[in-house]
């Protein structure tokens, strides 16, 4: 790991604890991290050196195990994950959050529908999670339709390797 990354993992760290400290202040709650960089930059490993220097379980988001075909069991897959996290103070991990996290669609028809709530009902639970969240994607942060979540309090948004060019600007 070269030194700003290492840098970056220990302010993070320090950030962590300090969302996880007992405070007045009942509007900041749990801490979520950003990491955005291309395939191959260690976005999975800083998120194990975050979980080992916290002392914490890691635990990697299978998506194929929450998501339902049946309404409303999402729902609840999530929020015994998010329960069952909190409880183990674990540090949740959305490795390729490109896929969950992407610009909701328009409705054509009701699985259209159904999707976009799916989305909304995660992002309203990572809000509301008092722990650490660790969301990993390969795009650009703003580009992943994930911008409400790294603007909560305590949050952190860091890039890792080389800067990719935005398609956008081009």
């Amino acid at each position: 790991m070269d030194d700003d990354t290492e840098r970056m993992l220990r302010d993070t760290a320090e950030r962590m604890r300090a969302a996880a400290a007992p405070s007045e202040d009942t509007t900041a709650r749990g801490f979520r991290a950003l990491f955005a960089g291309p395939s191959g930059t260690g976005k999975t490993l800083a998120a194990q050196t975050l979980a080992t220097e916290l002392n914490r379980p890691l635990y990697r988001v299978d998506l194929s195990r929450l998501v339902s075909r049946y309404i409303g069991e999402t729902e609840k897959n999530l929020d015994a994950l998010f329960d069952r996290a909190e409880q183990g103070e674990w540090i949740l991990f959305f490795d390729e959050a490109d896929a969950l996290f992407g610009k909701r669609t328009d409705v054509r028809d009701s699985h259209d529908r159904y999707a976009n709530l799916e989305v909304s009902y995660l992002l309203q639970r990572l809000e509301a999670h008092p722990g650490a969240v660790i969301i990993a994607t390969e795009r650009e942060p703003k580009g992943i339709g994930i911008d409400a979540v790294v603007q909560i309090p305590a949050s952190r948004v860091a890039r890792l390797g080389p800067r990719r060019p935005d398609p956008s600007t081009h």
